[in-house]
């Protein structure tokens, strides 16, 4: 009966799919974001979708924002939630994996959001500066040893793992399962392609949930300065149910993991692939605030985000009904030219690279952008100063995702200029 079920489930899928791709054929852009070639560089697609307006339509059951004005407006405006409204369906593929408030509109959202925000206060990043550069300089020191290395593996990879575990409090032991199983869930964000795709998702979340579990029994018996230490205590006051308590670790850990991740790996190759920022960068590492805002706009970690209208409203002057869904392209709106001067020029010194809407917006403005950011700069600042010569000894291989915008190997080495 259960093999039933999975030809089922993976036959509905199959055929989404290949619906999508045929819409995608037949010229329509938004299907097209969904599949190779296309989606392995959105941006011309972006521009052209720009071209028609503010809010594109689409064969697809949604309405696509593009420009930077009309997806801010979207992200702010109290007339979209991201839960869907009585009665709109959200299709299987989707329905994948609980990513506690980042799914919910208030109060529970408000609710949940509260008690995670401490983690992320001024003064515990004040702290988190110097355990940041501990850890770049270790994993530099080992990387820099050998001729050649991965920049995705051997240091994009690890250094928001390692800062992102001890955040949460979580044994260095189970760093690489991290890395595997945030790999899975951050791919889960576009959706399940098959019955086995589905499978791996909700193995990967158990097995998440699992060393969680895990740690909770830990901290209860030895509770700690760290945030499983703290969410525990609010659970067994009855501030947290279980399931609350689960996802929301779930949360933190992937996007505490994903998007710096990304936020390097895409800074480095677009610093290398632009030599004169990165020379620009070397002789001057100070630029290195500048230059994570303007690889977050230039090629942002999170390619977009979706939002359901509550009621009957507009967009830019564009009418969307209650119960449609809007999909919000925040690299579209990163690249409007209306709005970044160039936009498709990359440039470390842009003044308003900051403009950019990578961290999303309104309410749901991510909680973890303070540390990103942080990160990120301290990991290029260092590769500036301590591998001016870095330079790719191979194509950069990515990963075949869309909203995780995503390199999954980059050869390099620090030899030479």
């Amino acid at each position: 009966m259960r093999t039933l079920d999975t030809l089922r489930i993976d036959a509905r899928l199959r055929l989404a799919h290949g619906v999508s791709w045929l819409t995608a054929q037949s010229g329509d852009h938004p299907s097209r974001l969904l599949h190779w070639p296309w989606r392995q560089n959105p941006y011309p697609t972006y521009a052209r979708m720009r071209a028609r307006g503010p809010v594109v339509t689409s064969r697809l059951p949604l309405l696509t924002a593009t420009t930077r004005a009309a997806v801010d407006e979207v992200l702010r405006s109290r007339d979209f939630g991201v839960e869907p409204p009585g009665g709109a369906e959200v299709p299987e593929q989707f329905r994948v994996v609980d990513l506690s408030f980042l799914q919910l509109d208030p109060p529970d959202h408000t609710r949940l959001r509260a008690l995670a925000r401490p983690a992320f206060s001024p003064r515990l990043m004040a702290g988190y500066r110097a355990e940041i550069e501990k850890i770049t300089a270790e994993l530099l020191d080992s990387a820099l040893s050998r001729d050649g290395f991965d920049l995705m593996r051997d240091f994009a990879q690890p250094l928001p793992i390692a800062v992102i575990s001890r955040l949460l409090g979580v044994p260095e032991r189970d760093d690489a399962d991290f890395v595997r199983i945030g790999h899975v869930i951050g791919g889960a964000l576009d959706g399940a392609g098959s019955a086995r795709h589905l499978e791996r998702i909700r193995e990967a979340t158990t097995e998440l949930d699992r060393i969680f579990a895990r740690l909770m029994v830990e901290r209860r018996a030895d509770p700690r300065e760290d945030v499983v230490s703290a969410l525990v205590a609010r659970h067994d006051d009855g501030e947290l149910t279980a399931s609350e308590l689960s996802s929301m670790c779930r949360l933190l850990l992937v996007a505490g993991f994903e998007t710096t991740v990304n936020l390097i790996g895409n800074g480095a190759m677009a610093l290398l692939r632009h030599r004169d920022q990165w020379d620009r960068l070397v002789a001057d590492p100070g630029l290195a605030a500048g230059a994570v805002e303007e690889v977050l706009r230039f090629d942002s970690p999170v390619q977009l985000t979706g939002r359901w209208a509550r009621a009957d409203t507009e967009v830019q002057g564009v009418p969307v009904r209650a119960g449609q869904q809007i999909m919000c392209l925040i690299g579209s709106a990163n690249r409007d030219p209306e709005h970044f001067t160039d936009p498709d020029q990359f440039d470390v010194t842009r003044p308003d690279a900051g403009e950019h809407l990578s961290f999303s917006g309104g309410a749901h403005y991510c909680l973890g952008a303070p540390l990103a950011r942080l990160e990120g700069e301290v990991a290029l600042r260092a590769l500036a100063e301590r591998a001016p010569g870095l330079r790719p000894t191979a194509a950069p291989t990515r990963r075949g995702t869309l909203t995780v915008r995503a390199l999954s190997s980059f050869p390099v080495t620090a030899g030479g200029r």
